[in-house]
């Protein structure tokens, strides 16, 4: 959770965190190896590796929560509606999430990316688009299970619409599953983005980005270790981060699920 935040405030204050404009290239440093005046390097075109780093967590960062933002959205539309009327509503809906499950996502998300112009604005909407089924099919279950309960009734009884007992009563109640969820989610949209930024799509050149860094750097790997390993640390620390994090928030807001047993299997 640290190391989250410590990525966070870089993002946000990635100006003044970073020591060197990241897309000024100096012809006398190019690929320099780490030391103080560039702790982390330089690249082919004499930019410092760190700098790009700090400007590229922006990126994933963005990507990570504004796709995630999108994906929970239609995610918990369509749980909701097919959890709380289940019926031949419940059978249309996860029809229709079967049929998107059919889709191998990142195929998807390269056919779609290959179409469109590309850009950042619609890698986030691409991935949000693509990646919302396991979140319908939790809030599905998690709605089938309340819909039914005492207070889900008295609202009811009380003349409450459909609406206001789906998004008003039930929703505050099953917050937990969609914060574990949202949370690995980031990790997956993260890695995803550095995937097609690695495939040369969606975010381009000279907008730094880890994917792309890693990608560019992977030319020079045998004279220039740095380029990849650096990037590549970034990508691992910042999703297992999310992920264990995702997994902490599980174990303590789920009280179906046991670390012992978990441990024990």
């Amino acid at each position: 959770l640290i190391f989250i935040l410590l990525i966070i405030i870089a993002a946000i204050f990635a100006p003044f965190v970073a020591p060197y404009n990241p897309d000024k290239i100096n012809v006398n440093a190019i690929l320099q190896p780490p030391s103080f005046a560039h702790i982390l390097g330089t690249d082919q075109l004499g930019r410092d590796v760190f700098s790009r780093l700090i400007y590229g967590a922006r990126i994933s960062v963005e990507v990570g929560f504004i796709s995630v933002s999108i994906s929970l959205f239609i995610g918990i539309i369509i749980g909701a509606f097919a959890g709380y009327y289940a019926g031949l509503t419940d059978a249309f809906l996860m029809r229709f999430v079967d049929i998107m499950l059919t889709f191998p996502s990142f195929f998807l998300i390269l056919a779609v990316s290959a179409i469109l112009r590309p850009s950042i604005i619609n890698i986030m909407i691409i991935i949000g688009l693509t990646s919302w089924m396991g979140v319908a099919r939790i809030i599905r279950a998690e709605y089938m299970q309340n819909r039914e309960k005492d207070y889900v009734l008295s609202a009811k009884a009380a003349g409450a619409s459909d609406l206001y007992i789906m998004f008003i009563e039930i929703l505050p109640n099953v917050v937990a599953p969609i914060l574990v969820s949202a949370t690995l989610g980031v990790a997956g949209a993260i890695l995803i983005q550095a995937s097609l930024a690695f495939l040369g799509i969606g975010i381009m050149p000279p907008t730094p980005s880890w994917g792309g860094m890693l990608s560019r750097g992977k030319t020079y790997i045998m004279v220039a270790w740095w380029l990849t390993l650096f990037p590549g640390i970034a990508i691992l620390l910042t999703v297992l981060s999310f992920n264990l994090v995702g997994e902490a928030l599980r174990n303590a807001l789920d009280p179906r699920y046991s670390p012992a047993e978990n441990v024990s299997d």
